[in-house]
C-alpha cells in the first residue's frame, strides 16, 4: 500500500484521518494473468490501483479486440463512463500479467470524497491527469503516423515490448502486427 500513498501524497498532503479512513477501506486482491476485471454489461463497481502488474482495456470491434489503454504500477484502473455513470460497461478490462491491485467502490470512494475534502482534490487531480492521456491517444491515433505513436509509447513505457503482447501492441497502435514488426526492425537499423 505503500507505492499507493506515495502517489496520493504526491498530488496533495493527505490529513492521517483520511489515510487512516482510505487503509480501512481498501482492498487487496491478487489475481493471476488472464483475470478480467470487467466485461461489457457489467457495471464497473471498484477502482483499482496497480501495486504490481499490468492490466489492458479494449473493447470488441467487429468481432476483434480493440486494446485502449495499458495501466502498469502506480496507476488506476477504471472503466471511467461505467464506473462514474453507474451504467452497464462497454469495455473489457484484463490483467497481462499476474497483478496485485488496491481497490475502493464506487460507494466508499464517493464517501471519501465527501468526508475529506484533500482527497475530493486529490480525486480531482487524477482525473484531470487521465483525460489528458485520453485526450493525448485519442490526438495520437489521428495526427501521428504509425511509427511516430510507437516512438511516443516507448518513450513513455520503455518496457512495452517485454511486457505486451505484439498482438496487443498493434491494436494499441492501430496497425497489424507486421506493420509493427517493420517498424521495430526499421528502427532498430536507424539505431546502429
Amino acid at each position: 500500500m505503500d507505492l499507493l500513498f506515495d502517489r496520493l501524497r504526491s498530488i496533495y498532503p493527505l490529513s492521517e484521518a483520511c489515510q487512516q479512513a482510505i487503509r480501512a477501506l481498501m482492498r487487496r486482491e491478487a489475481h493471476p494473468a488472464r483475470t478480467q476485471l470487467l466485461a461489457p454489461g457489467q457495471v464497473a463497481g471498484r477502482i483499482y490501483f496497480v501495486e504490481q502488474g499490468l492490466a489492458r482495456g479494449y473493447y470488441l470491434h467487429e468481432g476483434r479486440e480493440a486494446n485502449t489503454w495499458f495501466m502498469r504500477e502506480g496507476d488506476f484502473i477504471i472503466s471511467i463512463v461505467s464506473f462514474l455513470t453507474r451504467t452497464a460497461s462497454q469495455e473489457f478490462i484484463e490483467l497481462l500479467e499476474d497483478t496485485v491491485l488496491w481497490s475502493v467502490s464506487y460507494a466508499e470512494l464517493q464517501g471519501l470524497y465527501q468526508q475529506f475534502p484533500e482527497f475530493n482534490y486529490v480525486g480531482r487531480v487524477l482525473t484531470e491527469h487521465y483525460y489528458v492521456l485520453s485526450e493525448q491517444r485519442t490526438q495520437q491515433l489521428r495526427l501521428l503516423r504509425a511509427e511516430q505513436r510507437y516512438e511516443n509509447l516507448l518513450q513513455t513505457f520503455p518496457a512495452v515490448l517485454q511486457r505486451v503482447p505484439l498482438k496487443h501492441l498493434a491494436s494499441y497502435l492501430g496497425v497489424t502486427p507486421e506493420t509493427i514488426s517493420r517498424i521495430r526492425a526499421a528502427a532498430g537499423k536507424s539505431r546502429n
